[in-house]
């Protein structure tokens, strides 16, 4: 687990990097290498609190440019929140993906009667970097609530910046498809968290 500050000097090499186009893009994030630094992203999930899975993302072009765009360019205007999204689809995440098309080649869970309760995709709240080069939300993570009259087949998460289900419009951040399908019944309490780390 990443355990370090992110110093003035190294936010510095970064934008440096960017600007001459120094940086490759890998199924897990943006890599420097040069600066031997990576940002990557990890999913947690787990049913009526057992074992948390951990699964590594992709992180898409979209979600990288908005990373950058938001930290780097001035008056880049900052998502006002980002939220999890179930899919059930067999089609793996490719860097191609938007928010405007993760609806349809990922075959989100829209429904509340076939899928989970709440009207809206649950939000991700992560607590800000301190001593470390990643936020995430693992002290408090988001839930949901399996609502279906027999069983649930979820193949993958997602994280986007529109809290609406189905919606077409923000940023996806990322979305990993899990080995294997998960088969939720009624009632099960799915627990979400993600991480969105600097690694150095």
């Amino acid at each position: 687990m990443p355990n370090q500050k992110i110093s003035a000097n190294l936010k510095s090499a970064i934008a440096d990097e960017l600007n001459k186009d120094r940086f490759d893009v890998s199924e897990s994030g943006i890599i420097f290498p040069t600066l031997s630094v990576g940002i990557e992203g990890t999913y947690f999930t787990r049913v009526n609190g057992g074992e948390w899975d951990v699964q590594k993302n992709l992180i898409t072009k979209e979600g990288l440019i908005d990373v950058l765009n938001t930290y780097f360019v001035q008056n880049h205007p900052k998502k006002a929140g980002f939220y999890l999204a179930l899919f059930s689809g067999n089609t793996a995440p490719a860097s191609n993906w938007t928010a405007a098309n993760f609806t349809a080649v990922a075959n989100e869970i829209v429904s509340q009667t076939e899928g989970y309760t709440a009207a809206t995709r649950p939000q991700f709240n992560p607590l800000p970097a301190t001593d470390n080069t990643y936020v995430d939300n693992m002290t408090a993570a988001t839930s949901v609530t399996i609502a279906t009259s027999s069983q649930l087949n979820v193949t993958g998460i997602a994280l986007l910046s529109n809290s609406q289900r189905g919606g077409t419009t923000g940023v996806l951040v990322s979305a990993t498809k899990w080995p294997t399908v998960r088969t939720l019944q009624n009632n099960d309490v799915l627990d979400m968290g993600y991480r969105f780390a600097l690694t150095v």
